[in-house]
């Protein structure tokens, strides 16, 4: 049995798990969008504040929602690219109506998703997490050559800043194990930011005139537009994210051998729908379950619910703290970057083991990937080949997501479904030969 200040220290370190892999989200997307320091603040608190309630909601439960497996939420890094391309492209209340909107959705979804499931396999899965993380490698790079449009781009300080804080990562993982190293994120980016502030790059002003408690309020940023672009786009961003939160609901259940149903994924999914929509009116970004802390579960072996919910509360406390938040800011651009080019690295690193998972003897699969690799890539990184046409296909194409999940729908059931006989047969001769 756990007393209280072991219950406390196990949550605390839930967080300290998941904090880097959150936060940077705000992070990256604020900076993207030139937020001031202010804005940030409040996106950072706001951020804490609804990943507590998230977490609490998942945990605690009730009898219609909620998986009730000690998992801790956190924003998804595959809303990332395609939140900063509606940002753009429209505006900030266009970005939360469409994260409302797609939350609704997965709450109402959530009962015949396992039927939706066959559309999203691997093959498809795979393909659009790829995508999603080789989209984000640009951000990655010019943050660690100090920020685009920044008047000391790619000066000697900032490669070596971004450098020091990756090579410092790599190391943690390498020679350390356990607890240090599910940190790393966290660890170099402390460590980026003590360097920078020796080399003078870090401005604590924002820290200083930021208030010591602040209620979180919803709709910051005004009231939420709807565009029906940006909610297919979003809406897809929780597909993919639905699916590995299936997958993660799993692994728990067999990490704390207790058994869960289809109505139990339901619940899950549900409170993830509810989270969302939570994210939209907070102004922060859509929701899913963190897999870093389903390893903290592992290598602990506390499987104990009571821990989760001390980590929920502590997210909730630090929501409350603006200057906690303000300190996040002062980040230098190429610290973020050299932990972008890590984080975002492993983006397309697990893209590519869900990809791992398809018989690549197959030509049907490999055109499939190829096309909706090449698709989803290129129209994130030229999205100006769009900007002739109306708004609304143009933000629908330019994130990337919506042109290679289609590709990679449309073709997985062209290629590996209508034709699948003709596969088969393929298939077949190759073996033979």
């Amino acid at each position: 049995m756990l007393n209280k200040r072991s219950v406390f220290a196990l949550g605390f370190q839930h967080v300290l798990a998941m904090y880097a892999g959150s936060m940077i989200v705000p992070l990256i997307i604020g900076g993207s969008l030139k937020l001031n320091d202010t804005q940030m603040a409040y996106l950072i608190a706001a951020d804490m504040f609804t990943c507590g309630i998230a977490t609490l909601l998942q945990v605690i439960g009730t009898r219609f929602v909620g998986i009730r497996l000690p998992v801790v939420l956190g924003c998804t890094f595959t809303a990332v690219g395609p939140i900063v391309a509606i940002g753009h492209t429209a505006n900030l209340p266009t970005i939360f109506g469409s994260i409302v909107i797609a939350g609704i959705l997965v709450f109402l979804l959530a009962p015949v998703f396992g039927r939706l499931l066959k559309f999203f396999p691997p093959i498809v899965t795979g393909s659009v997490v790829t995508i999603i993380g080789l989209s984000l490698i640009p951000v990655a790079m010019n943050d660690a050559a100090g920020g685009q449009g920044s008047p000391d781009f790619g000066q000697s300080h900032n490669l070596i800043l971004a450098l020091g804080t990756l090579v410092l990562i790599i190391v943690l993982n390498r020679f350390f194990k356990g607890f240090l190293r599910s940190i790393s994120v966290l660890v170099g980016l402390i460590a980026g930011t003590i360097a920078g502030y020796a080399m003078g790059l870090v401005n604590f002003s924002s820290v200083t005139s930021a208030s010591w408690v602040n209620i979180v309020h919803p709709l910051y940023f005004g009231r939420p537009q709807f565009n029906i672009a940006a909610i297919i786009t979003m809406f897809i961003v929780c597909v993919v994210s639905m699916v590995e939160s299936t997958g993660v609901y799993y692994a728990l259940s067999k990490i704390t051998e207790k058994p869960i149903e289809d109505k139990d994924i339901v619940k899950g999914l549900r409170a993830e729908g509810i989270a969302i929509v939570l994210g939209g009116l907070f102004n922060t970004f859509p929701y899913t379950t963190f897999s870093q802390n389903v390893g903290l579960v592992s290598m602990t072996r506390v499987k104990n619910r009571s821990v989760v919910v001390a980590a929920g509360c502590i997210l909730l406390v630090l929501g409350l703290l603006p200057k906690v938040a303000a300190l996040v800011t002062v980040i230098p651009s190429a610290v973020l970057g050299g932990a972008m080019i890590a984080m975002f690295g492993m983006v397309v690193a697990y893209g590519m083991n869900m990809l791992g998972k398809v018989d690549l003897r197959s030509n049907e699969n490999l055109l499939i990937i190829a096309c909706s690799i090449s698709i989803g890539l290129g129209s994130a990184v030229v999205p100006q080949m769009f900007e002739h046409l109306p708004n609304t296909v143009n933000m629908l194409l330019q994130s990337g997501i919506v042109p290679g999940t289609l590709t990679a729908v449309l073709m997985n059931l062209f290629l590996n479904h209508f034709g699948s006989a003709q596969a088969s047969e393929a298939l077949r001769d190759e073996k033979v030969a």
